[in-house]
C-alpha cells in the first residue's frame, strides 16, 4: 500500500512537469493557448510548472536516500 501511494505522490508532479515542458515547447512552435495573453506568459507559466515538478521530485529522493542512509548507520552501530 505504502508503495502504491509513494507511486502516485510522484506520478502528479512528473505529469505537471510534463505539462510544463508541453507549454514551453508551444510557445517555441507558435502554439498559443488563448487564456495566455502572450506567448511570452506562456513560456514562464510552463518553465515554473517544469521547474516546480522537478524539484518536488528531486527532493522526494534526496529525503529518502537521506532516510534510507541514516538506518544504515544506525543499524551498522
Amino acid at each position: 500500500m505504502q508503495r502504491n501511494l509513494a507511486l502516485i505522490i510522484l506520478f502528479i508532479p512528473g505529469v505537471i512537469a510534463a505539462f510544463g515542458i508541453k507549454l514551453m515547447r508551444d510557445t517555441l512552435f507558435d502554439t498559443f493557448y488563448p487564456f495566455f495573453i502572450f506567448g511570452s506568459i506562456q513560456f514562464i507559466v510552463g518553465l515554473i510548472l517544469f521547474l516546480g515538478g522537478l524539484l518536488f521530485l528531486g527532493g522526494f529522493i534526496v529525503y529518502r536516500d537521506r532516510k534510507k542512509r541514516s538506518q544504515e548507520k544506525e543499524s551498522a552501530s
